[in-house]
C-alpha cells in the first residue's frame, strides 16, 4: 500500500461524540496498545512522516488523551487510520483511566465503519495482563485484530524467533495475524502496509461511502 497525503482529522474526548466529518463514511483501522509501546512512533513510520511526524510522541506514556483520526489517501483508497489512548498508563489518576476506558470502549463498540484493530505488543515483553485483557474484549465484540509486535530490533535474531513464537502461542493466534516490527530500522513495515492495505480492499464500496474510493 503506497501512502499519498495524511492530515490531521480531529479527535474525540467525550463519550457520543461524532468522529470528525473529514473521515465520515470511510473505512477505519484503530490502532490500540500500551501506553509505552511505541505506538505514536509505530504511526508515523507507517504513514512516512518520520521527519514530521503526525502521531504526537512523547517520553512520557499517556500523552495520548483523546482519540485521534488522521485521514489517509492511498492506493488501496481513502481510510481513517484512529490512534486510541493508551492503556496500562499506572501514574494516570484512577478517575482519568476510567475516563479513556469508557471513550475507548464506546468508540470499539459503536462505530460502524471499523474494520479492524491493530494491537500493539511489545515484543521483548510479551503480553502482559493488559494486553491480555484487550485482546480478549476485542474478541468478545467481534472487531477483526492484527497483532504488530513492536521494538523488535532490541532482540537478536534467535531470541526474537522465540519471542514470536511464544506470542503468538500466548495469544492463540494464527501466524498470518501477527507482524514483528521496529519504527528503528523499519523492520516490518511493508508488511504492515500491505496487510492493511489488502484489508481496505477487501471493504465493499458501499461499506466506503462516497468518500473512500482512490484517486
Amino acid at each position: 500500500m503506497h501512502i499519498k497525503s495524511v492530515e490531521f482529522a480531529g479527535a474525540i474526548g467525550q463519550i457520543g461524540q461524532a468522529a470528525p466529518e473529514l473521515v465520515t463514511g470511510m473505512p477505519q483501522i484503530a490502532f490500540s496498545g500500551r501506553s509505552n509501546v511505541g505506538k505514536s512512533t509505530l504511526i508515523n513510520h507507517l504513514l512516512g512522516r518520520t521527519r514530521t511526524p503526525i502521531a504526537r510522541v512523547s517520553a512520557r506514556p499517556g500523552k495520548t488523551q483523546e482519540i485521534n483520526f488522521f485521514r489517509v489517501r492511498s492506493d488501496a483508497g481513502d481510510f481513517a487510520l484512529v490512534d486510541l489512548p493508551g492503556y496500562g498508563f499506572a501514574q494516570a489518576p484512577a478517575p482519568l483511566r476510567e475516563r479513556w476506558r469508557s471513550l475507548t470502549d464506546e468508540f470499539l463498540r459503536r462505530d460502524d465503519s471499523l474494520t479492524g484493530v491493530v494491537q500493539l505488543i511489545d515484543l521483548r515483553r510479551g503480553p502482559t495482563d493488559d494486553d491480555r485483557k484487550a485482546v480478549d474484549y476485542l474478541a468478545g465484540i467481534g472487531r477483526p485484530v492484527l497483532f504488530a509486535l513492536t521494538k523488535a530490533d532490541k532482540l537478536k535474531p534467535r531470541a526474537r524467533r522465540e519471542a514470536i513464537a511464544a506470542t503468538i502461542t500466548t495469544l492463540g493466534a494464527d501466524e498470518s495475524q501477527v507482524i514483528a516490527c521496529s519504527s528503528l530500522t523499519g523492520d516490518g513495515m511493508e508488511e504492515l502496509r500491505e496487510t492493511l492495505g489488502a484489508l481496505l480492499m477487501s471493504v465493499t464500496p458501499q461499506d466506503r461511502g462516497d468518500q473512500g474510493s482512490a484517486e
